[in-house]
């Protein structure tokens, strides 16, 4: 076994591989960018190392200098985690060159598999279906037309050189086909370094079924079984389960066979992923995944493997750690993938600081929690914006669903936008429940998985005027205590007027709406609040809310003006107003265009002057390794251009200004 390993990844992926590595003894080198100095990835490990500027090409795609690191650090061997290098051949015949252990298949089956297209082409030789589409090497924007009308609309366009949604678009008619594919080839550019596609048939109410393979270097090749990821958002997965629902044996038999058969086709050594779409009793290959999978702990739940560790066997020369007679499933998991963005703006990326953050307790087997961030770190523009990943187990799928929404209750993010509103939805929707899945589902299902923010429930008006209370009269305290005379009438809290019972007037805002609450202090420490629904009497201690002698679990966090009221498995934020402070200004109006998220100007495509319709495209920015292209919102003519290509921008900047048409 290794002695030492150098981790080519970051957060999540890179805190799992040095779990594992430390139970059985390995020794650990952490690599990072500026952007991660201090990160979660680099204290667990026993050693860090800086790689560069925050630019993933500038660090963590920068082969050379990750070498040079495991040169230094003494490590013998190199896991790439999965993104950034893990399916590059070029580092993988690096590795090799330098004496260094990469922790994957051969370069040569990273070459076959790692081209969409030219898997595609081996595939159909070996007899596996694929969903009509043209997998050549040709490229010209006339061919791509041309193949496009042959397949007939709608379309799907993917990078050939990755996954993870980046470069892919749907187009519904040739109109919009130009316009796609220079957005994907661009993506594809700046995701892996080929800009080159392919296009497929777009099916619409396909499932998303992977197969987990493994193989070693004595000739076994085994099928771990399949996961379901049909739920899916921008053609990316958000929850991921094992077993696939429905699954009969026959067709497990046969896709695990198909599978199995794709990596012997490639000489295939270790971890590996075999993707395919199902729709109705057929199944087509999609691509294989030439590394470890984001989902690979459902696996590990069901299988009671340890998926990592099989690597680092593999890679050291041994065996298959378990013959495949032995290997069977047992009970059913679920992953959901928590992520900083908001689904009510098209799942848009969000980055800041986790100002609170309480993940569910983790249990032995049936809780998991993988992650690379912590309380107070940050979720900037340079990465993905993945927070965690829940994994749950249960006997059988009801249970799993069951733990998953209990799971999901406890989760607590508060100082940036996430998706947990819509995991929680969907784990209590019931067409999840009765497993009604394919890769439409969010899209079909938007009305009631993402309902607009109501604070309707007097609950947390309560615990939010509670909340303000009490942070008043522990300043008046503290205030008091510090001049020496705290018996003074002016250090009292109890609101007294003459002639009137001692009330206070509050004012929150959420959203457009204003809302004004009055608080009566009781004798026994409580509050009478007349609240929009009526008056109730309200006491608060700790994290727990009585409301009328009824109490429940409830978590006010406060950042300055503004607090978050956490309950019930949701997040509801409300503004304290001082009512003796100046008129708050006006939004900008329609006449601008501003950057919906902080990332990097990549193109501009219009000049002063310029008569632009309405919806036609302004400017392009990445964030998060994915592109928004923002459009014109009126008709009118370019005034101004704010930002050049390659000039990094904050949310909420101004881009472009214009006139409206007269």
């Amino acid at each position: 076994m290794f002695r030492k390993i150098l981790i080519a990844n970051r957060g999540e992926i890179a805190c799992r591989v040095i779990t594992t590595a430390r139970r059985l003894g390995i020794a650990t080198v952490a690599v990072y960018s500026e952007a991660d100095a201090g990160a979660r990835h680099t204290r667990l490990a026993d050693e860090a190392w800086p790689i560069g500027p925050a630019p993933a090409r500038q660090s963590y795609l920068a082969g050379e200098k990750i070498l040079e690191v495991a040169r230094r650090s003494g490590a013998e061997a190199i896991h790439p985690g999965y993104g950034f290098l893990s399916e590059n051949a070029d580092f993988a015949a690096a590795c090799a060159q330098a004496g260094i252990v990469f922790i994957g298949p051969p370069e040569a089956a990273i070459r076959a598999m790692g081209s969409k297209a030219e898997s595609k082409a081996l595939m159909e030789r070996s007899g596996v279906p694929l969903v009509p589409g043209h997998h050549g090497e040709a490229q010209d924007m006339a061919l791509l037309r041309a193949e496009a009308a042959r397949i007939g609309y709608p379309v799907l366009i993917k990078a050939s050189a990755g996954g993870g949604g980046k470069g892919m678009r749907v187009v519904e008619s040739a109109g919009g086909l130009d316009e796609a594919i220079e957005g994907a080839k661009r993506e594809a550019l700046a995701s892996f370094g080929d800009d080159r596609l392919l296009i497929e048939k777009y099916l619409t109410r396909p499932r998303h079924i992977e197969i987990q393979i493994f193989a070693d270097t004595q000739g076994n090749t085994v099928s771990l079984f399949e996961r379901d990821c049909s739920i899916q958002r921008r053609h990316q997965k958000v929850i991921e389960e094992a077993p696939a629902p429905g699954m009969d044996p026959a067709r497990r038999q046969a896709m695990g066979e198909a599978a199995v058969a794709a990596a012997r086709a490639v000489g295939y050594v270790g971890a590996g992923t075999v993707e395919f779409i199902a729709e109705g009793d057929g199944f087509y290959f999609m691509e294989m995944n030439t590394r470890l999978q984001v989902e690979h702990p459902v696996t590990e739940m069901v299988t009671g493997l340890d998926l990592v560790e099989w690597q680092l066997r593999v890679a050291c020369g041994e065996a298959l750690p378990v013959a495949e007679e032995r290997l069977g499933i047992r009970g059913h998991a679920i992953e959901a993938r928590v992520y900083a963005e908001d689904p009510a703006r098209d799942f848009l990326p969000a980055v800041g600081r986790l100002a609170h953050l309480r993940q569910p307790a983790e249990v032995p087997g049936r809780v998991r929690v993988d992650t690379g961030v912590l309380e107070g770190d940050s979720i900037t523009p340079n990465y993905d914006p993945m927070i965690a990943k829940l994994i749950v187990w249960g006997e059988d799928r009801a249970a799993a669903v069951r733990q998953l929404s209990a799971a999901l209750a406890e989760y607590e993010v508060v100082g940036l936008t996430t998706n947990l509103g819509l995991l929680r939805a969907i784990a209590g929707n019931a067409a999840f429940a009765a497993a009604e899945l394919d890769t439409g589902f969010i899209g079909r299902h938007a009305a009631e998985l993402m309902p607009a923010e109501d604070a309707a429930d007097p609950a947390i008006w309560a615990a939010a005027a509670l909340t303000v209370v009490h942070d008043q009269r522990a300043a008046i305290e503290e205030a008091a205590r510090a001049t020496g005379d705290p018996y003074s009438p002016w250090a009292a809290v109890d609101a007294w007027r003459m002639n009137g019972d001692g009330y206070q007037d509050l004012r929150f805002r959420q959203g457009d709406a204003a809302v004004t609450l009055r608080t009566h202090p009781l004798p026994d420490g409580s509050f009478h609040l007349d609240l929009p629904g009526g008056r109730v009497q309200a006491a608060m201690l700790d994290d727990r809310l009585s409301l009328d002698g009824v109490s429940r679990r409830v978590r006010v966090v406060r950042r300055g003006e503004d607090l978050t009221v956490v309950m019930g498995g949701r997040n509801y934020t409300l503004t304290v107003e001082d009512p003796l402070a100046p008129p708050r200004s006006e939004a900008a109006g329609s006449d601008r265009v501003t950057a919906p998220v902080p990332g990097r100007v990549t193109r501009v495509l219009v000049k002063p002057g310029d008569r632009v319709a309405k919806n036609a495209p302004l400017v392009v920015i990445e964030a998060m390794k994915t592109e928004f292209t923002l459009r014109a919102p009126l008709e009118g003519t370019v005034e101004t251009i704010r930002h050049q290509v390659e000039e990094m921008v904050e949310e909420g900047t101004e881009l472009v200004t214009f006139a409206a048409a007269g």
